[in-house]
């Protein structure tokens, strides 16, 4: 729906739903004003990764943005520089930035482009503020592309389905502790993993009417979000994004009943698109790796060796760290993932007087939101709307709703992708990648939620005879 066809009200609407949501997600992200997650987690989550980004800026503001590569990396400040600087709470890479420091030494970081600190070395450079006030702003940046990125996909919700499932999946998103951790920290850029799935959402919503005309620019379009992706934040969750993007092309593949050959069509104009940006990718960074180190074969060797240790790799062939999430059973790493916590109400009470009473502890505990719960849920969810949607009532519906459904099981399997194929990773970082259910499993379940919540309101017609 265009905007020169919206009326006044549903215009206002609209917009209304964006503002709310911005502003929600954003404060959310920015200074966990919502209480979601625990403020020491907040405030430190992922600090230890982002401080790269502070190292490049250092770098950067030394010998050039595209020095060593351009990738992003830590530094040793040197003595003479350091020793009249008091060291910051989030350590030296922050202090070497904020207080103008030099380094002796850079050690890159090379499994990933490091677009993002190449991105915010480029700000630094323009904007003529002190450290501290750039840093800020790079943090308020961040949190509202964050918070833009979601806001587009709920506004495809609001669109496709109505305000009242919009206002649950941004109840999911503002509720979600893992996207309040994550939304404005600089190493990560969370929009640019959403890119993909917003722009193949909105291409076939605009083109529905005109699909077989649209095949190449369809694989255009995603050649550039997956590259934009790649060239911000690597390969980060690559296979998790990948899926993620095809989501809303289930959704109009079943709600439009295409054919098998529009569906290999597009399906591999998806496939080709993403295949050759990722390719790109890979040979830019073996490039910059080159750069840093002897030759583009290091960087060949480099991103074998990262797959390696972060897939199936024999445990033999890499350090001993490496020996235990290497053998690790793939069950019980999805096991452990869907145990964990979405959002935690301990948040809110656990210093009042009422936890002292057992019985308000063993609530707590029980009301701690886990994923296996919110799968539980959504199944239910669906079996209830599946049938709900066979009323006569809901007969215009019930074709969105079938899409619907079946689009949220396809989501699950964009985090079980990354669970299954990097389970190595997966088994290390369980203190970040619960982020992948919401890419975006919980969106589309919380979605299913509302439309069964709002489709069992609605009056049959034996009911209403």
């Amino acid at each position: 729906m265009q905007l020169k066809h919206l009326s006044q009200s549903e215009l206002v609407k609209k917009v209304g739903i964006w503002v709310v949501s911005i502003l929600l997600l954003f404060f959310g992200f920015y200074t966990n004003l919502w209480h979601v997650a625990e403020q020491q987690w907040f405030a430190n989550h992922q600090k230890d990764t982002e401080a790269h980004i502070m190292g490049r800026m250092v770098k950067s503001r030394q010998d050039g943005i595209f020095s060593a590569g351009g990738l992003n990396g830590w530094g040793t400040a040197k003595r003479t520089d350091a020793e009249w600087i008091p060291s910051t709470a989030l350590g030296p890479q922050y202090t070497a930035y904020l207080y103008k420091l030099s380094f002796d030494k850079f050690s890159p970081y090379m499994s990933q482009p490091g677009g993002q600190g190449m991105v915010f070395s480029l700000l630094d450079r323009l904007i003529p503020l002190s450290p501290q006030v750039k840093l800020w702003s790079f943090y308020v940046l961040t949190a509202l592309l964050s918070a833009i990125a979601l806001t587009a996909i709920i506004g495809w919700f609001y669109e496709a389905f109505g305000g009242w499932v919009a206002i649950f999946v941004i109840g999911s998103a503002v509720l979600s502790q893992w996207l309040t951790v994550f939304g404005k920290n600089l190493w990560w850029s969370l929009w640019a993993f959403y890119l993909p799935m917003i722009a193949v959402m909105y291409f076939l919503k605009r083109y529905r009417e005109t699909l077989d005309r649209q095949l190449i620019r369809f694989g255009i379009v995603i050649f550039i979000a997956v590259s934009i992706k790649c060239f911000i934040n690597g390969y980060e969750y690559i296979t998790t994004t990948l899926l993620m993007m095809m989501a809303p092309f289930v959704y109009y593949v079943i709600l439009d009943k295409w054919n098998r050959q529009q569906c290999v069509k597009w399906t591999l104009a998806a496939g080709l698109g993403s295949g050759v940006a990722i390719f790109f990718s890979f040979i830019m960074l073996c490039f910059q790796i080159g750069a840093a180190k002897d030759g583009f074969m290091d960087g060949v060797e480099h991103i074998i060796w990262s797959f390696g240790k972060r897939t199936y790799g024999e445990a033999e062939d890499f350090p001993p760290v490496y020996a235990a999430s290497l053998e690790a059973g793939t069950i019980g790493v999805v096991i452990t993932y869907m145990n964990g916590i979405f959002f935690d109400l301990n948040n809110y009470f656990s210093q009042s007087n009422l936890s002292k009473l057992l019985v308000f502890n063993f609530l707590l505990k029980v009301l701690k939101v886990r994923y296996y719960y919110l799968i539980v849920l959504f199944v239910v969810m669906s079996a209830l709307l599946f049938w709900r949607s066979n009323k006569e009532i809901l007969a215009e519906r019930r074709p969105h709703y079938i899409a619907l459904i079946w689009t949220t099981w396809f989501s699950m399997l964009a985090p079980l992708s990354w669970f299954v194929i990097f389970k190595a990773h997966s088994y290390i970082h369980t203190h970040m990648s619960f982020l992948l259910w919401q890419m975006p499993f919980t969106l589309f379940g919380f979605a299913v939620f509302g439309s069964a919540v709002i489709a069992w309101t609605k009056k049959t017609a034996s009911t209403q005879g």
